[in-house]
C-alpha cells in the first residue's frame, strides 16, 4: 500500500527550522551547530537551508558570529511553507484531471477526482494551520 510520505529534506528542513526557532534569542546558528543538535549532515543540511533561504523563510547572517536566523517569526511560519519549500507539492495523489495541460481523458465525468482533490486540500489546509510556533508551544502529553 503506498502511503503519502514526507522526505527526509522535509522532516530534517522542518526539524532546522524548529530548531532556529527554539534558540531565536541567541542569534544566528551556524550550520554546524544544526548539524549536531539534529544529528543532520552538514552538507545535507546546507542544501535544505539554501532552499528554505531561496523561500525567505531563513536568512544567512555572515561573519564570525555568523550563521542562519528565522527569515520571519515563528508565528509568521507554517509547516506547510517548509515542507512546500523543501518538497514542492504536497498531493497525495497525482490526479491528472485538474491539470489544464494534456488533462486525463476521462476528466469531465470522473466522479473521484474530487476525493483527490478534498484529501489533497485537507494536507494542504493541515499543514498551513500548523505555525512553528506552535509546534514549540504544544505540549505533547509531557
Amino acid at each position: 500500500m503506498r502511503k503519502l510520505q514526507i522526505s527526509t529534506k522535509g522532516r530534517y528542513g522542518l526539524r532546522a527550522v524548529v530548531e532556529l526557532a527554539k534558540y531565536v534569542q541567541d542569534g544566528p546558528m551556524p550550520i554546524n551547530s544544526i548539524s549536531e543538535r539534529q544529528d543532520i549532515s552538514e552538507r545535507y543540511l546546507e542544501q535544505l537551508m539554501a532552499k528554505l533561504k531561496k523561500a525567505n523563510l531563513v536568512k544567512s547572517v555572515r561573519g564570525a558570529n555568523g550563521g542562519y536566523i528565522l527569515g520571519k517569526e515563528s508565528k509568521d511560519i507554517s509547516v506547510g511553507d517548509v515542507l512546500r519549500a523543501l518538497e514542492g507539492t504536497l498531493e497525495s495523489a497525482d490526479c491528472k484531471g485538474f491539470v489544464e495541460k494534456n488533462p486525463c481523458e476521462s476528466a469531465d465525468e470522473c466522479m473521484v477526482k474530487f476525493v483527490w482533490k478534498k484529501i489533497n486540500d485537507s494536507i494542504n489546509e493541515t499543514v498551513d494551520q500548523i505555525t512553528i510556533e506552535q509546534l514549540l508551544t504544544q505540549d505533547y502529553g509531557r
